[in-house]
């Protein structure tokens, strides 16, 4: 599944967990994609990978 949002564009990105002792690794943060059947500017019903911000602040029309 995609790591994409369709609607915003949002990926993951690279950062770095550090712990108490200051170790450092590297880890990644991931947008939380979910697939949804949405209405597309056309009119068309489809399904989609959108992140759960774009849902929530309503940039997508469900069908």
């Amino acid at each position: 599944m995609s790591k994409v949002c369709e609607i915003c564009g949002k990926g993951p990105v690279a950062g770095r967990n550090v712990s108490h002792s200051h170790r450092v690794t590297n880890r990644w943060f991931r947008p939380n994609i979910q697939k949804v059947t949405i209405k597309d500017a056309k009119g068309h019903v489809r399904k989609a990978n959108v992140c759960t911000k774009c849902m929530k602040a309503g940039k997508v029309t469900r069908a």
